[in-house]
């Protein structure tokens, strides 16, 4: 059991990593974002944010289905990970709208 919580644990922490390294490339990427940010405002950040999201999912079902076919190269434990942030993005991206909902929601309720 303490074998699998390890594996586990580093398995996280991996992700974790993943995801910090693609933060930061996506701010090293484009300098002149934050200039270029109020142009697209919020929808242009939730259009980036969705497409991300999809691009994810589309990965991760595409690989799973090259193991289903037997693709050389395409290990389990591999697809395994990227099913599951597929996963963990999508019940993010519905964590998002939820707020956002219930911020304009909030928002439509207020007293003039």
């Amino acid at each position: 059991m303490a074998i699998s919580s390890i594996s586990s644990n580093s398995s996280i922490e991996s992700v974790l990593a993943q995801m910090r390294q693609m933060r930061q490339m996506a701010k090293v990427a484009d300098p002149g974002q934050a200039a270029a940010a109020p142009a697209g405002g919020f929808s242009g950040a939730l259009r980036k944010s969705l497409d991300a999201i999809s691009e994810t999912q589309n990965k991760a079902y595409g690989q799973a289905q090259d193991f289903e076919l037997g693709k050389p190269g395409v290990a389990l434990n591999d697809v395994m990970v990227d099913l599951q942030k597929a996963n963990i993005s999508f019940q993010m991206g519905v964590q998002v709208r939820n707020k956002v909902v219930a911020a304009y929601q909030e928002i439509m309720n207020m007293q003039a």
